[in-house]
């Protein structure tokens, strides 16, 4: 990772820099390095959201990094404010993103006429889908705190949830200039919504438990927390007719 920091610094994100971290990001696909982070259900989650998403979290990371190095060799201690993280790390994804051709200008024309129109939207995502496709695409935002933290969500998810994973296909500004994700995720015939018993049960069995909050849909593991696991986000599947989760709020629990 220094290699590639130092990089960066140096050089932005110069052919030179680019290839440096491609190769980083093969290693990673290839098993040979791993991100200390993740464990290994987690890693797996990692690359299997491609090699445009772990690009852009190695530069979320390398983001945060500078910013903390650089308020230690200030007069000041205090850690960088998670507005300060998010706004450097947006700044350097984008500037990334361009150089890899992974950056796309008013996108979602061009998501609409190749995927399909929109067929959902939330908080969090707007969803495209063409009938009859395997797949549906999702143009996220953030509510997260940073967009490290929002892009850590992608790989926790895909650790958690397998057939659902989401796969990261580059990145854009919606008409508001909020800075948005696109990835693919596979499609869910929806038979019915799931019961709260039926979520309950699913989450259990990873190791989850409600996390008294009185909301019912918030829960709480060993590392993790699982929020925002509403019926509307839980299906029962067509195919399967068991629970499956194809959105949620997933992060590491932080004190």
């Amino acid at each position: 990772m220094e290699v590639i920091y130092d990089a960066i610094s140096k050089g932005g994100f110069s052919a030179q820099t680019i290839e440096i971290i491609d190769n980083y990001i093969k290693q990673i696909v290839n098993g040979k390095t791993d991100l200390n982070q993740f464990n290994q259900k987690e890693h797996a989650g990692l690359c299997c959201a491609g090699e445009a998403f772990i690009g852009a979290y190695l530069v979320c990371n390398y983001a945060q990094s500078s910013l903390t190095a650089g308020e230690d060799a200030g007069t000041s201690k205090a850690s960088p404010a998670n507005w300060q993280i998010d706004e450097l790390q947006e700044k350097l994804v984008e500037q990334w993103a361009t150089a890899k051709g992974l950056w796309f200008t008013n996108a979602i024309p061009d998501i609409e006429s190749e995927y399909g129109p929109k067929i959902a939207q939330g908080a969090e995502s707007m969803v495209y889908y063409k009938d009859g496709d395997t797949s549906v695409v999702k143009v996220r935002t953030s509510i997260y705190a940073t967009l490290g933290r929002a892009m850590e969500s992608i790989v926790l998810h895909n650790a958690l949830f397998p057939e659902t994973p989401m796969s990261v296909i580059g990145f854009t500004r919606d008409h508001d200039g909020l800075f948005r994700t696109i990835c693919t995720q596979p499609y869910i015939g929806c038979k019915r919504l799931a019961t709260k018993s039926e979520i309950d049960l699913m989450v259990g069995e990873k190791g989850f438990r409600d996390n008294g909050d009185g909301n019912g849909v918030n829960y709480i593991g060993e590392r993790l927390l699982l929020e925002d696991m509403h019926p509307a986000n839980v299906f029962i599947d067509t195919i399967s007719e068991t629970p499956i989760c194809i959105d949620c709020i997933v992060k590491f629990i932080r004190k």
